[in-house]
């Protein structure tokens, strides 16, 4: 698809440093079918089949398999932080999971997958929980990546599911931005208004991240950005 060949190369040219480092375990951090207002989700399904439906995708029936220490892990660690998790069983992963799997893992077949969702809970939570995830990574012996899927503003047209809202613009530039800066502290104080008007399905997750990556010395780069359809797509790699 042409409208979005910037997104698609940038995607093709994240895969292949994935797959040079080629990681045991991804913990991805995206919206589920199954998540909760006031704690995060944390699938222990096994398979993990990928679901396309929604796209009229009949016959897409990939599969994955859970990093199940990882997980066990991370669940006794979060509720002794006294931070909310939920268990969710959720055989059929949703788009949000499965699309970036597909386009990043296909060199990775052997890889553990480890999903979580995001809640309604404030930025400052979502980046807790992304320090408590960091935690378990730096003592693990295993090779981790963590990617953070969806999408950003959903208003930049008129013909986007959103409409057109001038903060949808104001909401991607500054991610874009601050990313480029690795400003945390920017992203967190992000007006909720900004964010509500923006419709974008990135932010909670985008916090966790960079939760996970506080106190880490990277080197980030925002490899695209475009919006085509109204949608905001950014692809960005933080390498340790």
């Amino acid at each position: 698809m042409t409208e979005v060949t910037k997104t698609r190369e940038a995607m093709e040219e994240l895969a292949e440093e994935l797959y040079a480092v080629h990681p045991d375990t991804i913990v991805i951090l995206a919206e589920s079918k199954t998540m909760y207002p006031d704690a995060f989700s944390l699938n222990v399904a096994d398979p993990y089949i990928g679901d396309l439906s929604e796209f009229g995708d009949l016959g897409y029936s990939k599969k994955y398999h859970p990093d199940f220490a990882f997980i066990d892990r991370l669940q006794r660690h979060l509720r002794q932080t006294e931070l909310p998790i939920s268990l969710s069983n959720d055989n059929h992963l949703n788009s949000a999971v499965v699309v970036p799997l597909d386009l990043l893992t296909g060199h990775l077949p052997n890889v553990r997958v480890v999903p979580i969702a995001p809640c309604e809970l404030d930025a400052k939570m979502h980046f807790n929980v992304g320090m408590a995830i960091k935690h378990l990574i730096l003592e693990s012996d295993k090779r981790i990546a963590v990617i953070s899927a969806g999408d950003m503003s959903h208003a930049l047209s008129k013909t986007a599911p959103g409409g057109l809202h001038k903060d949808g613009k104001i909401f991607d530039d500054t991610i874009v931005t601050m990313l480029k800066e690795h400003n945390a502290s920017g992203i967190l104080q992000i007006q909720e208004s900004v964010i509500k008007n923006a419709h974008d399905t990135s932010y909670r997750q985008l916090c966790m991240i960079l939760g996970v990556l506080e106190g880490m010395y990277t080197t980030p780069t925002v490899i695209s950005y475009e919006a085509p359809f109204g949608v905001g797509y950014c692809v960005a790699n933080f390498v340790l």
